[in-house]
Formats: C-alpha cells, sequence, structure tokens
C-alpha cells in the first residue's frame, strides 16, 4: 500500500495525561472526516486531466479508513499508468483560517520516469534465448502514451526489430490502442525455408468478461530457401506474399501464476481470418488453448492442458507452409525433435492443416525437501504423459463426424517420462525431462532420452 503518514495535534498534559490517552481507542473507520485537497507534486511533462480521473475518488472519503482505502486504490491507478517511478501518499490535517475541523488534506508525491531510456534484456520462449536491446519513450504527449523500439536476437538466428506506439484509451490502461510497425527474420530448419516479415499493425485491448483484443495487420512476407537441399515442395511456395488479416484474441486466465500455476484455469481462443482489404493469403484459421491446475495434498500439483487448430484456405487459394501449424519439441509434445512430427516432402516437416494435443503432469517437490523454504522451492520432480497428431481437415463434408473422427485419431503419437523442473524466477521455466515416445510414424523425428526444454508456454 505504500507509506501512509497521518499528523495529529501533539498532547499538551505531561506524562500522565499521555498514559491517560494511551488507554483511549480511537475508532478512525468510525471518525468522519472530510478531504477538502488532493495535491500532487513531481508533475512535469503529464497533462492534469489524466492524473484529475484517478484520484478525484479520494474526495469522497467518508471516514480516515476510507481515506487510506481510496489513496491506496488512487495509487495503484497512477503506477498502472507506467509514467512514474515511484508514488508516495501524505495524509495531514487541513490548514488556514477557514480549515474544517475534521478536515484532511491528501498529498500524492509523484517521480515521473525520464523521457528517453535504454533498456537490456533477456528473453525466453519456445526454447530459445533472445537478446533484447531497446529504447523507450514514456509519457511523450503527457496523457500516458508510450513509443517503444527494440531489436532482439536469438540463439536461433532469428532477428527483429519492432517500433510501437501504446496509448491508454481514456486514461484507462485496461483499454488500450497500438500501432507498430515491424521486420522479422526468422529460419526454420526444420522445414528448410527462411522467411523475412515487414508489416504494419493496429490494436485496441480491452477487458470483456476476460481480456479481449483485436487487430489488424498486413505483412508483406518473402520467404527463401534455408539450404540447397530444401525439397521442391518448399522451393515451389518460395517467393513473396502479401497478407492482410483480422485477428481476435480471446483470453480469461484465473491461475495463481503463469509459470508454474498451482491452482486456476485459463483459456485462450485465437482466431484469425485472411483476406481482409486485399493480399494474396486467404483463410480461416482458428486455434484454442486450455489448462486446468488442482494442488492436491504434500504440495503435489496435477495439470491438464488440451490445445487444438483448424485451418481452412478460402476462394479457391491453397495454404502455405509460413500459415499451417506444426507439432513436437520438448515444450509441446515430448520426446520428438521440434516440430518433428507429421507430413514430410524429401526431408522437410510440411505442418497441416489441423492438429489437436493434449497432456497430463503431475509436479510434486523434489525428494526428502533439500532446501525448503528457500532454493530448493524453485525445483520440481515433473511426471507426464503428452499425445497429439496432426491431421488434414475435411471441411468440405462438415457433418461427416466419423470421418473427422478417423482423421483426428489415426497416427496419434504419444510420450511418457519423468524429469525435473527448475524454475527461472518469473520470467521462464526449464525442464529436463527423459522422455519415452510412442507411434511414432516414418519420417518423424524422434529424440528419445533426455530432452531440454526452456519457455514459458508448455502445454
Amino acid at each position: 500500500m505504500g507509506t501512509v503518514h497521518a499528523k495529529a495535534p501533539e498532547a499538551a498534559g505531561g506524562i500522565a495525561e499521555m498514559e491517560e490517552h494511551e488507554r483511549h481507542e480511537i475508532l478512525l473507520d468510525s471518525k468522519p472526516v472530510k478531504v477538502e485537497r488532493v495535491h500532487v507534486d513531481g508533475l512535469g511533462r503529464t497533462k492534469d486531466d489524466i492524473i484529475v480521473r484517478e484520484v478525484r475518488d479520494v474526495l469522497n472519503s467518508t471516514s480516515f479508513e476510507d481515506v487510506i482505502r481510496r489513496s491506496h486504490h488512487a495509487k495503484t491507478r497512477l503506477e498502472r499508468l507506467g509514467i512514474f517511478k515511484n508514488v508516495g501518499i501524505f495524509i495531514d490535517t487541513s490548514k488556514g483560517p477557514e480549515a474544517d475541523p475534521n478536515g484532511l488534506e491528501v498529498t500524492f508525491e509523484v517521480k515521473e520516469l525520464r523521457p528517453l531510456t535504454g533498456t537490456a534484456n533477456t528473453m525466453v520462449g519456445n526454447n530459445e534465448g533472445s537478446m533484447v536491446f531497446g529504447v523507450r519513450m514514456p509519457n511523450i504527449f503527457g496523457r500516458a502514451e508510450k513509443v517503444v523500439s527494440e531489436y532482439s536476437y536469438s540463439n536461433k538466428q532469428r532477428s527483429s526489430f519492432a517500433v510501437t506506439f501504446m496509448k491508454p484509451l481514456h486514461g484507462n490502461p485496461d483499454y488500450r490502442l497500438n500501432v507498430s510497425g515491424w521486420k522479422t527474420v526468422g529460419h526454420f530448419p526444420w522445414s528448410s525455408y527462411k522467411e523475412v516479415d515487414r508489416g504494419v499493425a493496429s490494436e485496441i485491448s480491452f477487458p470483456l468478461l476476460g481480456q479481449q483484443t483485436l487487430r489488424w495487420e498486413g505483412v508483406w512476407r518473402e520467404l527463401g530457401c534455408l539450404t540447397r537441399m530444401a525439397s521442391f515442395a518448399v522451393r515451389e511456395q518460395a517467393g513473396h506474399s502479401l497478407k492482410s488479416s483480422l485477428k481476435h484474441v480471446y483470453v480469461v486466465d484465473s491461475r495463481d501464476d503463469p509459470i508454474l500455476p498451482t491452482r486456476g484455469a485459463m483459456f485462450k481462443l485465437n482466431q484469425e481470418l485472411a483476406g481482409i482489404a486485399g493480399g494474396d493469403v486467404k483463410f480461416l484459421k482458428e486455434d484454442i488453448e486450455l489448462q486446468v491446475n488442482k494442488e492436491l495434498v504434500w504440495d503435489t500439483i496435477v495439470s491438464c492442458s488440451l490445445r487444438g487448430g483448424i485451418m481452412k484456405p478460402l476462394k479457391g487459394t491453397s495454404s502455405r507452409i509460413n500459415d499451417r501449424f506444426f507439432l513436437g519439441g520438448p515444450t509441446t509434445l515430448r520426446g520428438f525433435d521440434m516440430h518433428g512430427i507429421g507430413p514430410k516432402s524429401e526431408g522437410d516437416f510440411m505442418g497441416g492443416e489441423g492438429f489437436w494435443a493434449a497432456g497430463l503432469h503431475l509436479y510434486t517437490p523434489l525428494p526428502f525437501r533439500p532446501g525448503k523454504g528457500g532454493f530448493g522451492e524453485l525445483f520440481r520432480t515433473h511426471m507426464f504423459v503428452t499425445a497429439g497428431n496432426l491431421f488434414q481437415p475435411n471441411l468440405e463434408d462438415v457433418y461427416n463426424y466419423r470421418d473427422h473422427w478417423s482423421r483426428m485419431s489415426s497416427e496419434v503419437r504419444w510420450s511418457y517420462g519423468v524429469g525435473v523442473l527448475f524454475r527461472l524466477g518469473r520470467v521462464a521455466r526449464l525442464e529436463l525431462n527423459y522422455c519415452i515416445p510412442g507411434g511414432a510414424r516414418t519420417g518423424d523425428k524422434v529424440s528419445e532420452s533426455v530432452q531440454l526444454g526452456v519457455g514459458v508456454t508448455f502445454l
């Protein structure tokens, strides 16, 4: 809640009178007060209107306890704007000849962030690590707007440069508008191609039965062969394409921790319609993710995960390799190489237009609880069973459920194993598992025995 300072007139009756005062209990929650003034000290670039919106509720306080509660809420709202380095609260009695006997003055002391800052940090995701260098310009126009420019380079030869303008709508950080432009370069060795994307996007996010995001993006994509041994199926897709798409993301997340949750659930829906306002890429694509976590006895956690997706090319077009689903790897279907299952052409994995994957996990403390209450709490033993499949959906005959089930259930890959999990703070987690894969088909890349995975999102 921060430090709240309250001043009151000093007693002037000696030690005996002070002891008498100590024997009286003051019920602050029932003592009527009136907040006569609210001050905000330390403002420079910030406009008054955005600050007034966040602190004016303090004037409606009716008791001292209410003052503390509303001041704390106002402090939280000011911090969420992302434009202050720190925010302090000071409460004092009103001064002046016309001051109310029960009057209070609340002062917020703020320190604005510097107008230009540089950052350098690491980012972990999908079994790769990246160095990220950035420049930030917070509160650029005085109403919590922000411009962020970042360059990143990963150990998988993936690089990106992006510039993003962010603005909270009506000063509310829950409602946000982002406009961005970027260029990314990625290598995809499992399919022997590389891709260069140049794009612009505009998105708005808002809370509605969860968190909703609407995004339009236009991307000029250049696909090329990564090696001379690339298959003909990959070579014939090389060249330029233009994608204009509308995306919708809906997330409901009640987990207590996104890295290693002990309770709660998460549901995520991704929808994309490509071909909006031009472009030669046209498809409808949807995928979902569901995770449920439950804490059992002796700090044991059981976790169930389910993912699935499907896409349909539109207007007589065919799906492209860089739009399809891929499956396999230490963060999804363990026991197989990264994106190492499914249809192949001359050694290159081609992905699929439909997939599903499921996992059941049991996390327990280390045997004998070494380092209990300290460093040992970052480790967990891990037992798992995962299964999944890539398939070609038949969307021309939607009501043929027997055919749909046959396509989804044929050639299912699965794996089970045991390992150790290490939590990397609130950034990511590392898994070292001994995996036993099953159901592998000819051409699948199996990773039997020990497999290392690092990331944020795991199946």
